[in-house]
C-alpha cells in the first residue's frame, strides 16, 4: 500500500506578473497544481474553481481514472458556465494536473501545459503530454526540442477547463515504488528552466521544503517570466498491514504504564530498594546529607527516569489515529497521553485530506477513541478512509 511520506508545495507570482492566478491543493491522497487564464481576475477565477470542485472528492465511475476524470469534467462545466454568464470572464480557462494515490499506483488526470514529473533512482521522466500549439508541432516534427524552447507562440494551449463546454482530460494510472518524488508544476517553471536542470535541484536537495525552494528561486533566476507552482510529494511504500508481535506487546505494556508516568509512581519501588541497603553510621548519615543526597533519592530518580525513558522509548512503536487542528484525520506516533510541563508522548506523523465532518458518525467515533495501533494497522486504517472503502463496522 502507498503513503504519502512527505510533501511540499509553493507559488510564487514571478518577476514579470502583478498577479498570481496559479492554485494549487495538497492534502493526501490528492495534489493538484492550475494555471489559470483570461482577462482582470478571471485566471484566478477559473483555477480557484477548479481547486474547490476537485477537493471536495472524487466524482463517479467504476475506476479512480473515470472518478478523477469525471470530477475534472464538473470543474470545466462549472468554469464554462462562470464564463458564459459574465462577459468580463469571457474565454476564461485553466490548466488542472491531478495526482490520486491510491492502494499501490497512481492515477494523473491532465489537461493544458502544467505537468507531472517522476523523479525516481536520479532520473527524471516526465509523465504529461503538454496540451499546447509547440508542443503538436513537436509531436508531428515540425519543431525540434530546443527550438519550442524559445518559440514565440510556446504559450498558447490547445486545451483547457472553462473556454469549451466539454473537454476531454488525459488520464493514466502508473506504478510507483518507495522513495518515489512527483512533482506538478505550472508552466512558470517548465518553460523557464530545463528538465535537466529541474533534475540537478531535486538531486541537489535532500529535503523537499527546499528542493521546491530551489526550483522556484531557479525559474525566477532564469526570468520569472510567468506564476510559478511546484508541488512535490514522495511516495512511501508499506508492509502490507503485517504489524510485528514486538508492536501489539508494547501496546499493552504501555498501557498499563501510562497511569504510573503521570503520576510519582516510582516512589514505592524506590522505597522498598532503600530498605535493602546497609544502615551508615550516624557521622555518615550526617555527613551525606550535607555534601550529597541519600543513596535513596538518587536511586528513587534513577528508577524514575528509567520508568519514564521506558514509556516513552514504546510508545514510539505505537501508532493511533485521531484529527488535527483543522479536522483532518491524522496518524500519530506515540500514546494519547501528556506529561506534566506539556510534554507530549505523541507526534504527528500523517495528515490525509480527510476531515472528521467528511465522515458518518460511526467512522468518527472509530477516529475519536484513538485506539492503540501498530503502524500499518494505523496506516491502512486512515488509507481505508481516504479511499472511501471504510464499512461501518470496520475496526
Amino acid at each position: 500500500m502507498l503513503r504519502v511520506a512527505e510533501h511540499a508545495e509553493l507559488s510564487d507570482t514571478g518577476r514579470q506578473r502583478r498577479a498570481n492566478e496559479d492554485a494549487f491543493f495538497a492534502r493526501a491522497p490528492l495534489f493538484v497544481v492550475a494555471d489559470g487564464m483570461g482577462g482582470a481576475q478571471a485566471g484566478e477565477v477559473a483555477s480557484a474553481t477548479a481547486i474547490e470542485i476537485l477537493s471536495q472528492g472524487l466524482g463517479d465511475g467504476e475506476s479512480t481514472e473515470q472518478r478523477l476524470s469525471a470530477t475534472v469534467q464538473e470543474a470545466n462545466a462549472q468554469i464554462y458556465a462562470l464564463s458564459v454568464a459574465d462577459d468580463e470572464r469571457a474565454g476564461m480557462g485553466t490548466t488542472v494536473t491531478a495526482a490520486y494515490i491510491g492502494e499501490n499506483d497512481i492515477t494523473l488526470v491532465h489537461v493544458g501545459d502544467s505537468r507531472c514529473y517522476r523523479w525516481r533512482d536520479g532520473t527524471l521522466e516526465r509523465l504529461t503530454d503538454d496540451h499546447s500549439l509547440v508542443e503538436e508541432m513537436v509531436r508531428q516534427g515540425q519543431l525540434t526540442e530546443e527550438q519550442a524552447l524559445d518559440h514565440p507562440q510556446r504559450s498558447i494551449i490547445t486545451r483547457a477547463l472553462g473556454p469549451e463546454a466539454v473537454v476531454e482530460p488525459d488520464s493514466q494510472t502508473v506504478n510507483a515504488r518507495d522513495g518515489d518524488v512527483l512533482l506538478l508544476c505550472s508552466d512558470g517553471l517548465s518553460t523557464m528552466i530545463s528538465d535537466d536542470q529541474i533534475a540537478a535541484v531535486l538531486a541537489g536537495e535532500e529535503k523537499l521544503t527546499d528542493a521546491a525552494r530551489g526550483l522556484v528561486r531557479a525559474a525566477n533566476d532564469a526570468g520569472g517570466r510567468d506564476n510559478i507552482t511546484v508541488v512535490l510529494f514522495r511516495i512511501e511504500r508499506l508492509d502490507g498491514g503485517q504489524g510485528s508481535e514486538i508492536e501489539q506487546t508494547q501496546v499493552g505494556l504501555v498501557t498499563s504504564q501510562l497511569p504510573q508516568a503521570k503520576a510519582s509512581a516510582a516512589a514505592p519501588a524506590a522505597a522498598n530498594v532503600e530498605r535493602r541497603l546497609p544502615r551508615a553510621g550516624r557521622g555518615e548519615v550526617r555527613k551525606s546529607r550535607r555534601w550529597k543526597p541519600g543513596i535513596g533519592t538518587l536511586l528513587a530518580v534513577f528508577a524514575a527516569a528509567l520508568l519514564l525513558s521506558g514509556v516513552y522509548f514504546a510508545s514510539q512503536a505505537i501508532y493511533f489515529v485521531g484529527v488535527d487542528r483543522e479536522g483532518f484525520v491524522s496518524v500519530y506516533q506515540g500514546v494519547p497521553y501528556e506529561l506534566p510541563l506539556g510534554i507530549n508522548l505523541y507526534r504527528e506523523d500523517y495528515v490525509s485530506g480527510t476531515n472528521l465532518s467528511q465522515l458518518p458518525a460511526s467512522e468518527r467515533t472509530i477516529i475519536t477513541e484513538h485506539r492503540l495501533r501498530s503502524r500499518s494497522d494505523a496506516d491502512d486504517l486512515v488509507r481505508q478512509l481516504e479511499l472511501g472503502r471504510l464499512g461501518s463496522g470496520s475496526p
